[in-house]
């Protein structure tokens, strides 16, 4: 009766591994990988307490996350980009925090080939951009690929940065000695070989969310594109021919956390990919801080000759045009000049509060250390530089002082401008055949190649210092509703 019994009670084991053998070949093995990604942090030096908390508390979830930049990491925090290593600080932080990697931006290129090579020697995480090509002299260290594995997720990454109208990047071109450059997408496609080593797919691309939506077209291989350069906000993702894109406004305000799913039958089968999804996590509103890093900052921040107040600023500034105004105005008086002008690009934030305008407020505006230009022109030379500045500048119109503009764009195409016609102050009519003495930066007369008799001459000194010692000589400000550009719409 006994081994009955036992016959019995093991027939029903075999039955019941029979049962579990056969769910577990016909359940499906299912992983995701994670992604944390910033963009356009701009030296937000503020920000990176609650990001590495945010970072901490994601790893803990998911070990093997992966923390990643679309690039232009630096300038626009003088505590950063006048360290003694210039952008050293930044690359401290974000070797605390644990990035993995990073594309260039335009402005990893600010403080010149040297500069940029030892800020890559000092930093623990990659830097992955295919469309860069420095000379071997150079000891810049970069990779156009590479691969991660998440707990056995082979993840490919490619990385690339946008050319300007040049053919560089957006930046002074004494910057780019030495390096050169090949187009986004033909670059990239040539690593399509990628897609057959991965189970997903990255480009980190400082590229703008246009081309980035452009370039989903032409690069079907891609799973995800992490993007920057634009500062676009896009609601967590956008899927765009099959391609999820992410990207997020600038100063590190907002991180995108990627999730994505991937299942296969069993350990013979290739993973395949059944869910992307993207959610942002707000750093504005985020409550806890790592105390390592809030101490980091601490240290990098203690300079209080930047916080010396230079003006007081009577209504808030709530636009780039009004502080542009503020700028051209600084160049203009503080060289004696008949007309000054900003590029649009080259101002760094658009609004200031009402009250003390600092030195730090300042550098942060116009933090490139571009010397002023000082040009003698005629009229209608300056008026071919200003269209010239537009085309060059991402069809953005310049900021000036001393002049009055009416731009009319072309019907069919607003990228170009038909006609522009130029006033003094008072609304009279601006004389073509003149001379005029006319300042801006050293950017501006580099990437305007406008037929002009005078290329200008070099001050000793600094726009950023013009700003400062303008500021402090009027000793309060009131840009509150300034216009000097009116666009004719037909």
């Amino acid at each position: 009766m006994e081994i009955k019994e036992n016959s019995r009670r093991l027939l029903l084991l075999f039955f019941a591994f029979l049962l579990s053998a056969s769910c577990h070949v016909g359940a499906q093995i299912q992983k995701e990988v994670h992604i944390l990604s910033a963009n356009d942090m701009h030296a937000k030096l503020g920000a990176f307490p609650a990001l590495a908390d945010v970072v901490d508390s994601l790893r803990t979830l998911y070990p093997g996350l992966l923390v990643f930049s679309a690039g232009d990491n630096r300038t626009g925090d003088p505590l950063n980009d006048m360290y003694d290593i210039p952008a050293y600080p930044m690359v401290a932080l974000m070797n605390q925090v644990g990035f993995d990697a990073t594309t260039l931006g335009n402005h990893e290129f600010d403080s010149g080939p040297k500069g940029l090579a030892r800020l890559i020697g000092l930093s623990n995480f990659s830097y992955i951009c295919a469309n860069v090509h420095p000379a071997d002299s150079l000891g810049i260290r970069l990779l156009p690929t590479k691969m991660f594995d998440v707990e056995g997720i082979r993840v490919g990454v490619v990385g690339a940065v946008a050319l300007g109208t040049h053919g560089i990047p957006d930046t002074h071109p004494d910057n780019c000695r030495g390096i050169g450059f090949t187009p986004v997408v033909e670059t990239v496609a040539k690593y399509e070989w990628l897609r057959r080593q991965s189970d997903v797919c990255i480009m980190l691309s400082h590229n703008g969310y246009e081309d980035d939506v452009a370039s989903s077209a032409h690069l079907p291989w891609i799973d995800l594109i992490i993007g920057g350069h634009s500062h676009t906000q896009i609601g967590g993702g956008e899927t765009h021919n099959g391609i999820l894109i992410t990207q997020n406004v600038n100063g590190l305000r907002r991180v995108t956390h990627t999730t994505i799913i991937l299942e296969r039958d069993n350990d013979s089968q290739p993973w395949r990919i059944v869910r992307k999804k993207a959610d942002l996590i707000d750093l504005n509103r985020h409550q806890g801080r790592n105390v390592v890093v809030a101490d980091m900052v601490r240290f990098f921040s203690n300079n209080p000759s930047f916080q010396r107040t230079l003006a007081t600023v009577e209504q808030p500034f709530s636009s780039y045009e009004e502080l542009g105004y503020l700028m051209a105005d600084a160049f203009a008086e503080e060289t004696g000049c008949d007309v000054g002008f900003e590029n649009y690009g080259g101002v760094r934030y658009d609004e200031h509060p009402a009250g003390p305008f600092t030195v730090s407020d300042a550098l942060s505006l116009d933090p490139f250390g571009n010397a002023a230009v000082v040009m003698e022109l005629t009229g209608l030379e300056l008026q071919r530089m200003l269209i010239n500045c537009f085309d060059n500048d991402g069809q953005r119109f310049p900021l000036v002082s001393g002049v009055r503009c009416q731009v009319e764009r072309e019907p069919k195409d607003s990228t170009r401008i038909k006609r522009l016609t130029l006033f003094n102050p008072d609304g009279s009519k601006f004389n073509l055949k003149k001379t005029y003495r006319v300042v801006t930066n050293n950017y501006v007369t580099t990437i305007c190649d406008a037929p002009r008799h005078d290329q200008g001459t070099a001050l000793n000194k600094k726009t950023s210092d013009l700003i400062i010692s303008f500021l402090e000589r009027r000793g309060s400000v009131n840009y509150k509703g300034v216009s000097r550009i009116t666009e004719i719409k037909k």
